[in-house]
């Protein structure tokens, strides 16, 4: 019985460490109840047609893309996992172009503000993709690929199949050789049997994964975890808020008056802070303003000091930023050593709204 339990504990141990591994490659969206869509039968390129609007190019079809290799990149711009993978599916898209590859995006919106088309055309040229992307609001094209996540990579061959899937971030030389595959079936010559090598900065940099002890968090009602101002969350009812006396690793607390809702926490007033014990290189935050067009500024510290050499690309050395637009904010990039630290933004003004925490 006793070596029974030590494996069950060892398999119960090794699941977790799985899923914390996952949770910071790639994240899945909760399974919703949905009427039936046309899907992607007998592993066939579903259609196009339900997107919402196509922004850099025409709409595109399924049977206007027969006879070309195509790869179908899901993805939404708040997202980390996502935007790491963004220097490969650049170059992708550019170095076998004239070899017959069509890359679209498919942006598939987590929160309820990714959903307005000002913000994804914003992003979408912020982040110069160079491919036509598909804005897929209600989920319809997600649906008919039965996908589940972000990132999430179909390969297609120039018959209308899809081939192969890749979800989450990695397997980049992998996922490249199926493309050189598939193309030379399609007939293309001269095909580079070389990888690409981006170099990502920025948010869009590789995470340091053997030091990401922290997971993607919510800071809505509906999905956080680890919330541990005393008295606990109170949904949709501006409150006053208190960080403990001591926060154990992951667990965060809010400062100040605040309302949570379902998605977000919004401070009420000035000086409002959100206080997280993390281990990792970066922080990121998805933030921004509550009014749109407004400006919040904001103050990070580490361990109670400015991060002077280890702020990220969205503040300066002393933790000066502004929140001007719904997105994701880089705010800590550590060097080594990497140990768990006290990580605290603090809203010099009212109306931010903050979504999550992620890390890399």
């Amino acid at each position: 019985m006793r070596a029974y339990q030590l494996l069950l504990a060892a398999a119960v141990v090794a699941v977790a460490v799985a899923i914390a591994a996952a949770a910071n490659r790639g994240h899945a969206k909760p399974q919703m109840m949905t009427d039936a869509v046309q899907r992607s039968a007998d592993g066939e390129l579903a259609s196009l047609g339900s997107a919402t609007e196509w922004l850099d190019s025409p709409p595109l079809t399924a049977s206007e893309l027969r006879g070309k290799v195509v790869l179908i990149d899901f993805g939404t711009y708040t997202c980390i996992n996502w935007l790491r993978t963004l220097p490969y599916i650049r170059a992708w898209a550019e170095k076998y172009k004239d070899n017959g590859l069509v890359v679209i995006g498919v942006h598939a919106p987590e929160f309820a503000f990714e959903k307005n088309l000002d913000n994804v055309r914003r992003e979408v040229k912020a982040l110069k993709l160079g491919f036509p992307v598909a804005v897929d609001n209600e989920h319809v094209i997600w649906r008919a690929f039965d996908n589940q996540y972000w990132p999430a990579l179909f390969f297609v061959d120039a018959k209308g199949r899809v081939r192969h899937h890749q979800f989450g971030e990695g397997e980049y030389q992998q996922s490249e050789k199926l493309i050189q595959q598939l193309l030379t079936e399609a007939g293309a010559n001269d095909v580079s049997r070389d990888f690409v090598a981006p170099v990502g900065r920025g948010a869009e940099a590789p995470a340091d994964f053997a030091n990401v002890k922290s997971a993607e968090n919510y800071l809505g009602y509906e999905r956080t975890e680890r919330f541990a101002s005393p008295g606990g969350a109170v949904q949709n009812v501006r409150r006053a808020y208190a960080v403990p006396a001591q926060l154990r690793l992951n667990e965060w607390a809010l400062a100040g008056e605040w309302t949570m809702t379902k998605e977000a926490v919004t401070a009420n007033a000035a000086n409002g802070r959100i206080v997280l014990r993390f281990h990792a290189r970066d922080v990121n935050l998805v933030m921004g303003p509550a009014t749109r067009g407004a400006a919040v500024r904001f103050r990070v510290r580490v361990d109670g000091h400015a991060p002077g050499a280890s702020h990220g690309v969205d503040v300066d050395a002393d933790g000066n930023g502004i929140v001007s637009e719904q997105r994701m904010y880089q705010l800590i990039r550590q060097s080594a050593p990497i140990d768990d630290r006290l990580f605290e933004i603090e809203f010099l003004g009212p109306g931010a709204e903050a979504f999550a925490f992620t890390f890399g």
